[in-house]
């Protein structure tokens, strides 16, 4: 079963689909939080930590968003590369990836056209495919192009929040399989991902509910805290886009992390704090994704976006 039942009757601007991906993100990540391994030990950093987050506050937990927030470029660009490698789909299909990729990073924003297209062609990839095989293909990618991406300093403020007692959670649109195997490797809590249906282990091809993008994150925090007992206004969350506005809105103490133009706007009107991490170059191209890869590799991105289970 995918949703739980946790959020209340209110008015809300999200969809149902919306509401179902964030209540499913909230129970996958739960599930997988409980099911996982001991974590290995955290990388040491030298990089600044806020004067938040207060210690022993355990009501209180971090959200961070992942792609260019945590790591520098998309987790599932950098999934579809090693699914690329292992011959999980054709040059063909790379070509047109590629360009939805591409119009991503010129345009800064996400064309609901792209990702639907996108969101269908790595649901038919992945069709068929082993859950625990795909798991096992993200811990080598992870060794292969993420671990080396992690910005030092959202890493220093995701331990300030462990240090201090609290959950740390990643909420993103990649794959919860994916997005729990990094939560795992930095020391975090957990993951909440976009969940993709699978039975008896294997991908069916579709979604549970949608993407966990903009509201259905919203959603999938407000899950996890009615779960958990947070109080969300002593919590924080950080994110890079303005997508993200409306988890950054629920919480007491809102993050703007290597922000967009939109959300730097947003964020200096509303007071919220600013961290951008980014070289100077990179910071001046506000709107368009760091770091995010080159040339034909970036469609691997739409290949990944459907490695996301509901299990049974």
């Amino acid at each position: 079963m995918a949703a739980l039942g946790w959020l209340t009757p209110r008015k809300r601007s999200a969809t149902a689909r919306s509401v179902l991906a964030g209540e499913a993100a909230a129970e996958a990540g739960l599930r997988s939080t409980q099911e996982s391994q001991a974590a290995e030990p955290a990388p040491d950093t030298a990089a600044e930590v806020p004067d938040f987050p207060v210690a022993g506050d355990v009501r209180a937990a971090a959200f961070f968003d992942l792609d260019n927030t945590v790591m520098q470029g998309a987790a599932i660009f950098h999934l579809g590369r090693g699914l690329y490698k292992r011959k999980f789909f054709q040059r063909r299909e790379l070509a047109r990836f590629a360009w939805q990729q591409t119009w991503f990073r010129l345009a800064g924003v996400e064309d609901p056209d792209h990702m639907q297209d996108a969101r269908e062609s790595a649901l038919s990839i992945v069709k068929g495919h082993r859950v625990s095989e795909l798991m096992s293909i993200g811990e080598e990618v992870y060794d292969e192009y993420m671990a080396d991406r992690i910005w030092p300093g959202t890493r220093a403020l995701a331990q300030a929040h462990l240090d201090a007692g609290q959950q740390v959670w990643l909420v993103t649109a990649a794959p919860v399989e994916t997005a729990t195997i990094i939560a795992r490797r930095l020391g975090l809590t957990g993951a909440l991902g976009t969940v993709a249906e699978s039975v008896d282990g294997v991908y069916t091809g579709r979604l549970v509910g949608e993407p966990l993008h903009g509201p259905a994150k919203a959603e999938a925090v407000r899950a996890l805290a009615a779960a958990e007992d947070f109080d969300l206004d002593r919590c924080a969350a950080y994110s890079d886009s303005h997508n993200d506005i409306p988890m950054l809105s629920l919480v007491g103490h809102p993050y703007a992390i290597n922000p967009d133009a939109k959300l730097r706007k947003h964020a200096r009107k509303l007071d919220w704090r600013l961290r951008d991490y980014r070289t100077g170059r990179k910071a001046a191209k506000v709107g368009i994704p760091a770091a995010a890869g080159v040339g034909a590799l970036a469609g691997g991105t739409a290949a990944a976006v459907a490695l996301h289970r509901r299990r049974r």
